[in-house]
């Protein structure tokens, strides 16, 4: 990686970071400036804007929780582990967290809902992604054999995907982890005993 690539990554994961704890709307290029240590022309030689500064944060933000998800499926094969081990990705995001501030993606769904239309487009996009990946281990489970044939792929994927950002703004909110553990353990426990066969 040249010095140039090294310096875009740098400010990719600053920017990300800061973008995930203020907010896209609450974050000046000063601030910008202030936590990657450059000037202003040194972040608009490797972006045009601070919306595709955005942009790219957002997806480098995505990228990393992508990775958690990879990891945690690597070694699994039978559909309910895969499922729990999604699930599982939750503790991290509250104990040691890829990009500081929270699910990047419950972050900007939020604030992007009117206010960034290309910001929502990403944040959508980054969802269809995780919808259709939980979904897919569903199917197969089915098609394997493990999962019972009446589950609702989309359904569980909505239950689930809803559960834990849930549980992840409440834990965030109060500065508390207990509520991401409880919401863990019960979607687990749903795992295990409403899909399995």
């Amino acid at each position: 990686m040249s010095k140039g690539e090294q310096t875009k990554e740098k400010i990719l994961q600053l920017a990300a970071e800061l973008f995930n704890q203020q907010g896209y709307a609450g974050s000046s290029i000063s601030d910008i400036m202030r936590v990657t240590g450059l000037q202003k022309g040194g972040i608009y030689n490797h972006f045009q804007s601070k919306d595709e500064l955005a942009l790219m944060a957002f997806d480098y933000a995505i990228a990393q929780m992508r990775q958690l998800h990879r990891t945690a499926l690597r070694s699994k094969r039978h559909a309910i582990e895969r499922l729990q081990a999604i699930v599982d990705v939750y503790y991290t995001l509250i104990e040691n967290p890829p990009i500081k501030g929270g699910c990047p993606l419950l972050n900007t769904a939020i604030e992007s809902d009117d206010a960034h239309p290309a910001l929502r487009d990403r944040a959508q996009q980054a969802m269809n992604s995780w919808r259709d990946m939980v979904c897919r281990i569903i199917q197969k489970g089915i098609e394997k054999g493990e999962i019972h044939p009446t589950v609702d792929a989309d359904e569980v994927a909505t239950i689930m995907i809803a559960t834990l950002e849930g549980g992840v703004m409440m834990s965030k909110l109060y500065g508390d982890a207990i509520y991401i553990t409880r919401l863990i353990k019960h979607l687990n426990n749903y795992i295990a005993t409403q899909l399995s066969i």
